[in-house]
């Protein structure tokens, strides 16, 4: 199988080495790609430490480069990749840059959305879910794991 670089699969894992990148800084790893017409425009992971800054997640932080990249606040037409479900705040950034499509890994049974349900979401916005879920899954225990030892 040839991996195309216009791939959902392609750019899931694109967020995975910034997760990858949380992780080694010892952030809770989440990354988070924002892609435009088959380009990343914008990458992020978790900077919460680094930051000292609770809104400082790997979605808020992508949400904000691509709108700069792009030169405006609506991400319509644009796709999110992130590693884990998005919290409640960052799905509110998400519904007010009405962005295009919404693409999960992992879930988060504790503090994502969907809890709450879908209409946290724009409405035009399209979710899917589960690409690369066991890879992120993987990292985020064995963050936790570690943070224990």
């Amino acid at each position: 199988m040839v991996l195309s670089i216009h791939s959902d699969e392609f750019f899931m894992g694109e967020a995975l080495k910034q997760a990858q990148l949380a992780y080694e800084a010892g952030e809770v790893p989440v990354g988070a790609v924002v892609v435009a017409e088959n380009r990343i425009i914008a990458r992020a992971h978790n900077q919460t430490e680094q930051l000292t800054d609770v809104t400082a997640h790997a979605e808020m932080l992508a949400v904000t480069a691509a709108a700069n990249a792009i030169g405006g606040k609506y991400l319509d037409e644009c796709k999110l990749y992130v590693t884990l479900e998005p919290c409640v705040m960052c799905a509110g950034a998400l519904y007010w840059s009405q962005l295009g499509e919404l693409h999960i890994a992992a879930a988060d049974p504790k503090r994502g959305f969907l809890q709450h349900g879908k209409n946290l979401l724009h409405p035009r916005t399209e979710l899917n879910q589960g690409l690369l879920k066991e890879e992120s899954e993987t990292l985020i225990k064995q963050f936790f794991t570690r943070l224990r030892e």
